[in-house]
């Protein structure tokens, strides 16, 4: 329960409604004695009429017994009213606590995620952080709600219950109480046998979904290598494996209910047969005898369902605690507080060296240049040489191991990180777009931005002719992850994305890779034209992409290999020039 502990300050916020839920619970409890006392009455009326010397042809005494039958049947049925009105609000109250408390749950493990930096998105898995905000948080609101609810309806009942049954006959109340617990932990037991079935079942429809997610996703490679039957065998195996175990675990579900009524049916005999020897002894009457039988069949759901609650507490716990030790997770990157009047966009490395957390991997070893105001630098190099991770430091997604980053002379870490990025407009190697339409996806990140100005952007990119002859226009969903553009069209909306924005650092990380040299062409044209005054950093292999920057940069294993401008490192005939030669080779092979 220690885990649990920590969400009383939920309990503390909403600490109104679940006194006013406490107090509705008492109310339908108490209308829910009351009832059994007045059908002890009816009873013990009928029974006293029929051991009467009067005969049964007493037509007087026959009208005042069915007036007083009568009456005590329309209480019955307005106290049991009562008592449904008190149970709706009980649970109004304690059950919508506990979706306010999972709302903001939710929140606070949403926001934390977006803290947090890329040592934690590299160490964790997409599933379990998925499954952290959606199945943990659910069985802790299983807890709030449910468990609570039925903890507290259990206890009031219990007390006023067995205070109303010794009150009558002590003797008969221990008969009658002591198969309960017994009862509770015989459910328990067969509860658990579910549970792990249950997520045994659970874990193996996950595995069908992933495989399903895969082969949807992969759908292209898995018909271009003729892999259809083997696709099919894995799934058979998997859907077989999933009938299996949820064959078991519908056997022991059959089981639960017919023992369950099994119990019941055996307490209220039990009932009968010890108050049937009471009544008999002279110790209680046969009213008494229907009053113990509905505080039975009121006991029974309640305690039964003591082991399902323990059940749920328990997996509250466990899944609580993995949120408690998610929200330690202290953030990588501590946001600075400066902010900045304005941009002008001078950037400066001085002897940044960047290591992989956990490896042994050095991507940057001493990088040093100055990039002025408005200038344009390219960033080439072989695969692995270190130029992504050169932009990842650029946009604050990880902080350098050693060195300094300046902008506009001042430290990056001092900069108020959410403003300078509002600075940026960022390109990524591998586009990222979302299930949503092309103009949501161009306009993301510059929600105020109008029609105009997005098929501005989307000219600028040169996609906005070939998004017009979509049936839907811009207003085309896409598919997951832009699975239904080609490459060349998801980079360019990605690109129309980031020009939206007018920002005053552009960064393009090998995004015209999938575009053709004509297209290439007319966008770094569009570049050039909007750049005056802009800071442009083009990562790309492709030199024709950086041929025309201000400098360039080549990487070579983390390190700054050449510099210079294009022509003057041709002539220098080292790596840029090989690279160079090779592609001139590919262009006129």
């Amino acid at each position: 329960m220690k885990e649990l502990y920590t969400l009383k300050r939920f309990f503390i916020k909403y600490k109104t409604r679940l006194l006013l839920g406490a107090l509705f619970v008492t109310v339908a409890n108490l209308f829910g004695i009351i009832p059994a006392k007045l059908i002890r009455e009816a009873v013990d009326s009928v029974a006293f009429y029929q051991a009467s010397e009067k005969t049964i042809t007493d037509t007087l005494q026959k009208e005042n017994l069915s007036k007083h039958l009568l009456l005590l049947t329309a209480l019955i049925i307005l106290f049991t009213l009562l008592k449904g009105v008190f149970m709706f609000l009980m649970r109004q109250t304690l059950i919508v606590m506990s979706r306010w408390i999972e709302f903001d749950q939710k929140n606070e493990i949403y926001n934390h995620y977006q803290k947090l930096g890329n040592r934690f998105y590299h160490s964790e898995s997409t599933g379990d952080m998925v499954n952290r905000i959606s199945e943990d948080v659910s069985r802790v609101r299983m807890f709030t709600g449910p468990a609570i609810m039925y903890s507290v309806n259990l206890t009031v009942m219990f007390i006023m219950v067995i205070a109303a049954m010794i009150q009558v006959n002590a003797r008969l109340a221990l008969f009658v109480a002591v198969p309960l617990p017994l009862m509770s932990l015989l459910i328990y037991y067969i509860h658990e046998i579910i549970h792990r079935k249950s997520e045994l079942v659970q874990i193996k429809l996950s595995g069908i979904a992933t495989l399903v997610q895969e082969y949807f996703s992969g759908v292209r490679i898995l018909k271009s290598f003729s892999g259809e039957a083997q696709a099919i065998r894995m799934m058979n195996t998997s859907a077989e494996d999933y009938k299996t175990h949820s064959a078991e675990l519908n056997r022991v579900n059959a089981l639960f209910m017919p023992l369950l009524f099994l119990l019941i049916g055996l307490s209220i005999i039990l009932t009968v047969y010890v108050g049937g020897m009471e009544v008999m002894a002279g110790r209680a009457t046969v009213g008494n005898l229907a009053e113990f039988v509905v505080y039975v069949n009121m006991l029974t759901w309640p305690v039964a369902s003591l082991g399902w609650v323990v059940s749920l507490v328990q997996r509250a716990a466990a899944s609580q605690k993995r949120i408690n030790e998610f929200l330690l997770f202290t953030p990588d990157i501590i946001p600075g507080n400066d902010f900045m009047e304005s941009f002008n966009g001078h950037i400066e490395f001085k002897q940044v060296s960047y290591q992989y957390p956990g490896t042994e991997v050095h991507a940057l070893e001493n990088i040093s240049f100055d990039l002025k105001p408005g200038k344009t630098l390219g960033i080439t190099g072989m695969t692995g040489s270190g130029k992504s991770t050169l932009a990842m430091l650029l946009l604050r997604q990880d902080d350098v191991n050693r060195g300094e980053i300046f902008i506009d002379g001042r430290n990056l870490k001092n900069i108020h990180l959410q403003q300078y990025r509002s600075f940026t407009g960022y390109v990524p190697q591998d586009a990222f777009l979302f299930s949503d339409t092309i103009m949501a996806n161009i306009r993301f990140g510059a929600a105020e931005a109008d029609d105009d100005s997005v098929m501005e952007a989307a000219r600028l990119a040169e996609v906005h002719y070939e998004i017009v002859q979509f049936a839907q226009g811009y207003e085309t969903v896409i598919g997951e992850r832009g699975i239904t553009l080609s490459g060349g069209q998801k980079q360019r909306i990605a690109m129309a994305r980031a020009f939206l924005r007018k920002p005053s650092l552009l960064i393009l990380d090998d995004c015209l890779s999938a575009v053709d040299a004509n297209t290439e062409k007319a966008i770094l044209k569009n570049i050039k034209r909007i750049s005056a005054g802009v800071t442009a950093i083009i990562i790309s292999h492709k030199l024709s992409a950086i041929q025309h920057a201000d400098e360039i940069i080549v990487m070579d294993h983390g390190k700054i290999a050449e510099k210079g401008k294009h022509y003057d490192l041709i002539k220098a005939g080292g790596i840029y020039a090989g690279i160079h030669q090779l592609q001139q080779m590919e262009v006129f092979a």
